[in-house]
């Protein structure tokens, strides 16, 4: 991220405690009301500082502006302790992971807060970068899940982690934030049996 941040862990790692971590959360807190009430254009650093009880003179020292303050809050959402699910079956691991998806982003008030995040993203590069490094992220988390699964003759050999967790997200992900449809259970499922299959195939096999 940019050095106008403050500094920052690795997501996962343990975060600076005492009021270090007390301020940032409150600066968090407060970009994520700001990005869901008036959306990214409207968010300012004006409206952080109001809403967080921080100077706005320490947001731009500290973050440099809102574009830092988007990434940072991205970073942030990153450093959680979040594994993915181990069901012994890859299907049942990944029909748990869209369960996830279809639990927290089905309904509007869950979806609000990565939306706004998208959002930004298309509006800003440094946001952008923060949203693709913290799916990065996530995706590097996953693969003990498709290592096992591998091992257990579920998939070929090196199939690759991002590109199947991306396929099991991604119909939903279009659902919930491009045609703005409905999910429920039934597609949850077939978005991850869809995925599996092509996982079996080789489809997501990294070329040797």
């Amino acid at each position: 991220m940019s050095s106008d941040a403050p500094p920052s862990q690795a997501p996962g790692t343990v975060r600076p405690g005492g009021r270090t971590a007390r301020t940032r959360d409150a600066v968090r807190d407060a970009v994520l009301a700001g990005l869901v009430e008036t959306g990214y254009p409207g968010l300012t650093v004006e409206y952080v500082a109001e809403h967080s009880g921080v100077h706005k003179t320490t947001l731009y020292r500290r973050w440099g502006g809102v574009e830092g303050l988007v990434a940072d809050a991205l970073e942030l959402a990153g450093e959680d302790s979040w594994t993915p699910p181990d069901t012994g079956s890859l299907r049942g691991d990944l029909r748990a992971l869209t369960q996830e998806i279809l639990d927290s982003l089905g309904d509007p008030a869950g979806a609000a807060v990565p939306a706004a995040f998208i959002a930004a993203a298309f509006q800003s590069a440094r946001a952008a970068d923060a949203l693709r490094a913290f799916y990065a992220e996530r995706f590097a988390r996953c693969t003990p899940l498709v290592e096992r699964a591998a091992e257990r003759g579920e998939v070929p050999s090196g199939t690759e982690p991002g590109a199947l967790m991306r396929a099991v997200s991604a119909p939903l992900f279009f659902r919930l934030f491009i045609s703005r449809e409905p999910i429920d259970t039934a597609d949850a499922d077939q978005a991850a049996d869809a995925a599996l299959a092509a996982a079996r195939a080789g489809v997501y096999t990294r070329p040797v």
